[in-house]
């Protein structure tokens, strides 16, 4: 078994008020409990959640002070006595899920991410944003070591959710699905995830440049409404018979989308929220919903078999993430280009600078 010399000390990220900035400084690093592993985080993916998290704004209280991240991908230094199916030196991953209480309804179906008592990385327990993050062993996502840390640690959150929002769409081969928000981080995955599911993907955004990156994805069709004169025509008129996609995955972080979608998914489609714009709400015609059968849902997380099955997407290169790697020191920088709205695919942090 390999042995690892673990510092006292280590560089972070930290969220010290809502609202922010981070500030980038040294904290102490933490031991593991008995059913948990220490991960020295390579690399981190950095999502809109954490934005969020940062900025207070979700209807959920954060822990303050407070590492973001959940999107981490590292190497197991450390691990406690109940650890018995991960080894010193295996790769791992730290998810938006940290831990679950794995004996609740939710966890005992497999629905461990509706847990009342869920740990949630980067946001009620510390996060990816720091060189060594402890979570659940029972939790981690398990990263074959032929895998590229720095390109899969996206997947550990953008992968796993919009591959389940997939599965939880119903969808099957041949058919389409409208993916609102696709030159976004978890847009870019969705496409291919789509894709690599035998499905047709028409992306919904704004400007030619993410036109560009959402066709060359593998997407059958790109809408972009920023030009657009009447965009539920738009999309329908995507589809072959003009009846719209099957599905829609609802992946924006603006609340005017989630009203749009009724309008343009066929009839027996279903609308499957997943994006998350602060204080936004859904609404729809009861009348329209009831008559063309209209599912409008929500897709959160994946479990543990999700991850999994992701993974595997992405180690058979199926799943690209198109990334750009930058300094854990100019995470703040990230988080300002987010804010204004300038990011196509994804930002990963390299925890070394």
């Amino acid at each position: 078994m390999a042995k690892f010399d673990v510092p006292k000390e280590q560089w972070a990220q930290v969220v010290e008020k809502s609202g922010g900035p981070v500030v980038y400084k040294k904290i102490p690093v933490q031991q593991p409990g008995p059913d948990e592993v220490l991960i020295n985080v390579k690399y981190s993916g950095v999502c809109h959640t954490d934005l969020h998290a940062m900025m207070g704004d979700w209807p959920l209280d954060t822990k303050l002070p407070l590492v973001g991240g959940h999107e981490g991908a590292g190497v197991v230094v450390a691990k406690g006595e109940l650890v018995k199916d991960i080894e010193l030196g295996d790769y791992a991953g730290i998810k938006w899920l940290n831990g679950s209480c794995l004996a609740c309804s939710f966890c005992m179906q497999a629905d461990e991410p509706l847990c009342p008592h869920a740990l949630l990385s980067g946001y009620t327990v510390d996060g990816s944003f720091q060189q060594y993050a402890i979570a659940k062993a029972a939790h981690v996502a398990r990263i074959p070591k032929e895998m590229d840390l720095e390109a899969v640690a996206p997947v550990l959150c953008a992968g796993i959710t919009v591959y389940k929002g997939l599965k939880e769409s119903g969808l099957r081969p041949g058919q389409y699905v409208a993916i609102v928000g696709a030159g976004g981080g978890l847009g870019s995955m969705a496409v291919q995830y789509a894709k690599a599911m035998g499905l047709h993907a028409i992306g919904i955004d704004g400007g030619e440049e993410k036109g560009k990156s959402v066709k060359e994805l593998g997407a059958t069709a790109y809408v972009d409404f920023m030009s657009s004169k009447d965009l539920v025509q738009d999309v329908k008129n995507a589809t072959p018979d003009g009846l719209g996609p099957h599905a829609v995955l609802l992946l924006a972080v603006s609340e005017k989308p989630f009203q749009q979608a009724t309008e343009y998914v066929r009839s027996r489609g279903s609308v499957v929220c997943i994006g998350l714009p602060a204080g936004a709400y859904l609404k729809a015609p009861v009348f329209d919903t009831v008559i063309r059968m209209i599912s409008i849902k929500g897709s959160y997380v994946g479990n543990r078999q999700d991850t999994q099955e992701a993974l595997d997407f992405f180690g058979r290169g199926l799943v690209k993430v198109p990334f750009k790697t930058v300094g854990l020191s100019e995470l703040q920088n990230v988080y300002d280009l987010m804010k204004e709205g300038k990011i196509v695919g994804r930002y990963v942090v390299d925890t070394s600078r």
